[in-house]
């Protein structure tokens, strides 16, 4: 029987709620978004000319580590090797890397630096399980080489990440979707076989016991999966075309763009409102889940300016509300088009996310509630019982711009 996180892993994971997703690479230069290389159809040796044009003279650890946590985001999932195949640390495994490059520096192990300075966030890792670059992927007959041979690269650098950086929050896999094959006729994107699950998630699980392992495959959760995850989407929610699985009694999390493109696109500037941000974020969190929101770092190492004004936003409301979400599991009170809820053992929180009047029914108020508060300010609300509902009023001068908690208890 595969191996499964700690309890305790999978407590603080889910009481640490909000994370940063970043997707960093060689495809940052081209400006296009991660899968560049695939959607130019831009051939490896071409692709490979990228390497010594890479040179992000303006990355800062302390710095993204410092806007993570300004976010209120308390871990950090960042790309190690992308479908790109190119791996943004130090591997033993592979030539083909960001220290050879002008750059010279392992970003990854200066972050996983920069976190052991502070208590308030962790690392974790994004690994691909397909490789548009590794000879042992892709050009199996040309190259002589077998799929064994990439199953010991690929376990090979998640044995590195689980023992060169410390204690991770979690590794999250990438890259293998059964039911939404991509170019099934070409070689390109041909897996060859099993990537040895069982084994992969026990390594994970024997190094790094309090790690929860999350694979997007677009699937019910596999035995040594932690956590189930929705990419661009709600659980239950189905926009993106790929999230029909059922949801699963597992620790949930959701992923989301903070803009359109998950890799840096210089020509997107369609970025979310902080206050959608939060409501993305309580939404997630009313519905048992995590939320971790990317951004795509550009080829000299900063976080997009408009992005990290956002994330601080986000923050700014974590610091007065933030006892809503961290630590909280799914709402007793049924979601609507205005207001979800969070839980926290007895205790209540009333996200109102939207008004159309000055009052809120409720048509399911636990039993037991007889006191409402602002979260905010303190302010006292009275409960009143109208056509089998409780009625909250909330004054225009108790509201917050983006989400007014209420603490019910």
């Amino acid at each position: 029987m595969a191996k499964q996180a700690s309890q305790h892993g999978l407590d603080h994971f889910q009481d640490i709620r909000f994370g940063m997703f970043i997707h960093w690479g060689l495809y940052s230069i081209i400006a296009k978004q991660e899968w560049v290389m695939h959607t130019d159809r831009i051939p490896v040796s071409e692709y490979e000319k990228l390497v010594p044009q890479f040179n992000p003279v303006k990355f800062n650890a302390d710095e993204w580590v410092s806007i993570a946590a300004d976010a209120g985001q308390k871990y950090m999932v960042i790309t190690s090797r992308h479908h790109d195949g190119f791996s943004m640390y130090n591997t033993a495994l592979s030539d083909y890397k960001v220290t050879n490059t002008p750059f010279k520096r392992d970003p990854i192990q200066e972050l996983a630096d920069a976190i052991a300075k502070r208590n308030d966030v962790q690392l974790g890792f994004y690994s691909s399980l397909l490789d548009w670059h590794h000879p042992a992927y892709r050009f199996r007959k040309e190259s002589g080489l077998a799929w064994a041979d990439y199953l010991a690269f690929l376990h090979g650098q998640v044995r590195e990440l689980c023992t060169n950086f410390g204690d991770i929050a979690c590794v999250w896999f990438d890259g293998d979707w059964p039911r939404h094959a991509i170019d099934e006729s070409n070689a390109y994107f041909e897996a060859g076989g099993s990537f040895e699950y069982d084994q992969l998630y026990d390594l994970i699980h024997t190094l790094q016991p309090n790690a929860v392992v999350i694979n997007n495959r677009h699937e019910d959760p596999l035995p040594g999966e932690d956590i189930q995850g929705f990419e661009q989407d709600l659980p239950g929610v189905n926009t993106a075309g790929f999230n029909t699985t059922t949801i699963s009694p597992l620790p949930l999390e959701v992923c989301m763009t903070i803009n359109d493109h998950w890799g840096y696109s210089a020509a997107d500037a369609n970025t979310k409102s902080t206050r959608h941000l939060v409501h993305l974020l309580v939404r997630s969190a009313s519905v048992g889940a995590n939320y971790l929101l990317n951004v795509g770092p550009t080829a000299l190492g900063e976080i997009v300016p408009t992005h990290a004004a956002r994330l601080r936003g986000v923050g700014e409301w974590l610091k007065v509300n933030g006892e809503s979400v961290y630590g909280t599991r799914a709402g007793a009170i049924a979601p609507t088009e205005h207001t979800v809820s969070t839980r926290k053992d007895d205790t209540h929180y009333l996200h109102v996310l939207n008004y159309t009047s000055d009052c809120v029914s409720v048509a399911d108020m636990p039993s037991g509630v007889t006191q409402a508060r602002v979260l905010h300010n303190g302010a006292p609300l009275s409960l009143e019982q109208k056509d089998g509902k409780t009625v909250l009023c909330i004054p225009e001068a108790h509201r917050d711009a983006f989400d007014t908690v209420v603490v019910l208890s």
